[in-house]
């Protein structure tokens, strides 16, 4: 799951999407505005999204994510492109744990 900071960060969010969905992984992105950023993790967690991409100005500005999982661990900020490779070696190793492992 994409989640932006804000609405100035949606296009942003789409773009990670796009890219996320073209390298072979299933990804969403949410965009309700009447939701605040806790909420929008919150609702990715209980729909048990395994890992939560938040994306802000200071990503936009890098082209990088800050990741998160659903047991509310924080990964830290990453470039997109080396979260696509570590996902892809999860991918091909069929990790039980890929959260713990990232």
């Amino acid at each position: 799951m994409v989640v932006p900071v804000g609405p100035t960060c949606e296009e942003y969010a789409e773009k990670v999407k796009k890219e996320f969905h073209n390298s072979g992984f299933m990804t969403d992105v949410d965009l309700d505005p009447s939701c605040t950023l806790n909420k929008k993790i919150r609702n990715a967690q209980l729909a048990q999204y395994n890992f939560i991409l938040v994306v802000g100005e200071m990503e936009k500005s890098s082209n990088t994510v800050n990741v998160r999982t659903r047991d509310n661990k924080i990964h830290g900020q990453r470039s997109v492109e080396e979260c696509i490779e570590r996902l892809k070696k999860l991918k091909a190793s069929r990790s039980r744990n890929a959260e713990e492992e990232f």
